[in-house]
């Protein structure tokens, strides 16, 4: 059969699982009275996924096009999730990169199609969502092929077809329409793959050899490692050799095979060089590991990501709490579901802390980190954080930080809110241009430790306007100490349950976290103070009874709306001496030390 190996490659919310879907739709994949006719981003599956909206985890799915099948994989566009855009790129022969006809081409879309090139992948050029009233195609365009031309190692790479498209409403056309909003179909997109995507190379009478590119599970079949066959044939209860590179990890049988059908996956007897499948019967297997006949004992380079910049310390739940609202509560079952973790997120890292308990995790950036804390939650695992921490290295005997790009695009109005706060956070300024509609484009230069905590701040007090990317540039020689931007906090006296009568005091001293009737208990954070200093409040006490009758309405008690954060707004709130307790019910902020005594003896011994 005649196949076509395909990545969607692109900056986050440009239109890449949209346009997916309509790659599934108008090649007749489902029946028409299925629901997926009707879905969008099918691809994305998972709940974090479909509530975020943004891709998380790379997938893979296949289209009938004629007689030509087109294996698709769809990537992430989030800068923190690149580890899944690096293990997934090698069984692609070419990408559509979607670039926004509005917004051009920006940090991460310089990321995926730096993998791309490096992988020599044939590109074809998506300006999506030519339909926008701010749409500026021929600009784009423009700036998309400076990119190129900035990128390309060689010649080759400067040479690509452009369609313009609307993945929302599933239309293409290879050159610019004069109205995108008339008809049309995904018919050029479908006959330019054809025509410029190479069909995969692989000898199909050499031995098999498979790379692991990434792997899934099921409680009925175990595991499936998934990846393109890359020479040979391969069937059920055939026998392979399982290498890490040049080290043979064991030899076992394959059960079955699978290959992709729209969503589902599909048994199939034999499977040939240039396919994705899947396949079962292997236990323990990981990604970067090369499945290959036993006649052939040589296996192919791992897949090695780019490293982390950001760690954190997880550990079992420590609080009075602990083991109250969650399934899984003791070390020993962390520890397990985390080493499950290592073996499929291969941009993360997962080691034991060798300086205390728990584990020390480092990925790409907050919402790498925060999807996987989120991710636990939800599975019915409780435990604890620190505040993150940037990775630093030593060059030379230099200690050096990760720093980021960051592009800021927001109305002009705005420029001055944030010029301030990264100013606090000593960002470099390194371009700046205002275009005809006043939204202003800003580009800075700032460390990844400057940088924790100000998603949530500027979107506050710009009011959510603006777009905020960043793109990791590499490690610099380490800055002066950001001093401590948040107020102090007001921490909880007693154990108990929180009363309306002490909250009404507690909100004259600053905000809360708590509502009457919450379980608190001592050293747990409860509120944020007005100032700068942490103080301690009797979130428990009650008004004292008396015999003696009042006109006046005393049970009547008016409280403010108090805070509530997720996972990431509480890892940006953070600082040294406090913790995180996450359970699948709830997010409770505490400090480390729970008594007063205990924390004064911390003090003391700095």
């Amino acid at each position: 059969m005649d196949i076509r190996n395909i990545a969607i490659i692109a900056h986050v919310d440009h239109g890449k699982t949209t346009l997916v879907d309509f790659m599934l739709k108008q090649t007749h994949t489902f029946r028409d009275n299925q629901a997926e006719m009707t879905q969008t981003t099918i691809l994305d599956s998972n709940d974090l996924e479909r509530e975020k909206g943004i891709t998380i985890l790379a997938k893979n799915t296949a289209v009938l096009y004629g007689k030509t099948k087109i294996n698709i994989i769809d990537t992430p566009g989030h800068a923190d999730f690149s580890g899944e855009v690096e293990r997934v790129l090698n069984m692609a022969d070419g990408a559509l990169l979607i670039v926004d006809s509005a917004e051009g081409p920006l940090p991460q879309t310089q990321f995926v199609l730096t993998k791309a090139l490096e992988n020599n992948l044939k590109i074809i050029l998506v300006i999506n969502k030519i339909d926008r009233k701010d749409a500026r195609p021929k600009e784009v365009l423009h700036e998309t092929e400076e990119l190129f031309l900035h990128l390309a190692s060689h010649e080759d790479h400067l040479h690509f077809p452009v369609i313009y498209a609307v993945g929302r409403e599933g239309k293409a056309w290879d050159s610019l329409p004069e109205d995108p909003n008339s008809p049309g179909t995904l018919e050029p997109l479908f006959q330019a793959i054809l025509k410029h995507i190479p069909p995969p190379a692989g000898d199909v009478e050499k031995p098999f050899k498979m790379l692991v590119s990434t792997l899934d599970f099921d409680s009925y079949k175990g595991s499936y490692a998934i990846g393109k066959v890359t020479q040979g044939t391969v069937k059920s209860g055939q026998s392979v050799v399982v290498m890490y590179e040049q080290t043979k990890k064991g030899q076992f049988k394959i059960e079955k095979v699978y290959e992709s059908k729209g969503l589902a996956r599909v048994e199939t007897e034999v499977s040939c060089a240039g396919d994705i499948i899947a396949v079962t019967g292997i236990p323990d297997v990981a990604i970067g590991q090369t499945l290959t006949d036993p006649s052939d004992q040589t296996g192919y380079p791992g897949i090695k990501p780019e490293e982390p910049t950001l760690k954190i310390v997880m550990s079992a739940n420590t609080s009075p709490f602990a083991g109250r609202e969650g399934k899984f509560s003791t070390a020993r079952q962390l520890e397990q579901r985390l080493i499950k973790e290592k073996q499929s997120n291969i941009g993360m890292k997962i080691d034991p802390n060798q300086d205390g308990n728990g584990f020390i995790i480092c990925g790409r950036g907050e919402l790498h980190i925060a999807i996987l804390l989120e991710t636990l939650r939800r599975e019915g695992y409780e435990f604890q954080v620190g505040k993150p921490e940037v990775i630093t290295k030593i060059h030379n005997g230099v200690t050096e930080e990760p720093y980021e790009e960051m592009i800021i695009e927001i109305d002009s109005a705005f420029i001055g809110v944030v010029s301030e706060e990264l100013g606090k956070r000593r960002a470099e300024l390194l371009d700046s241009h205002t275009n005809e509609r006043n939204i202003s484009k800003i580009v800075y230069k700032v460390s990844s430790r400057n940088l924790l905590g100000f998603r949530g701040d500027i979107l506050t007090k710009t009011r959510g306007n603006g777009i905020f990317n960043t793109r990791f540039i590499g490690y610099f020689p380490i800055g002066g100490v950001l001093p401590k931007l948040r107020n102090g906090v007001i921490i909880s006296l007693e154990n108990g349950k929180a009363s309306s009568y002490a909250l009404e005091t507690l909100q004259e001293r600053g905000t809360p976290f708590v509502i009457p009737g919450d379980l608190v208990y001592e050293g747990m954070v409860i509120g944020v103070n007005n100032r700068n200093d942490d103080i301690e409040m009797n979130a428990c006490k009650t008004k004292k009874l008396t015999n003696i009758h009042s006109d006046v309405g005393e049970s009547f008690v008016r409280l403010d709306q108090p805070i509530k954060m997720t996972i990431e707004q509480c890892l940006d709130f953070l600082e040294d001496d406090e913790l995180l307790e996450i359970t699948p019910a709830t997010l409770r902020l505490r400090k480390r030390h729970l008594t007063h005594v205990d924390r004064l003896r911390a003090e003391r011994s700095k």
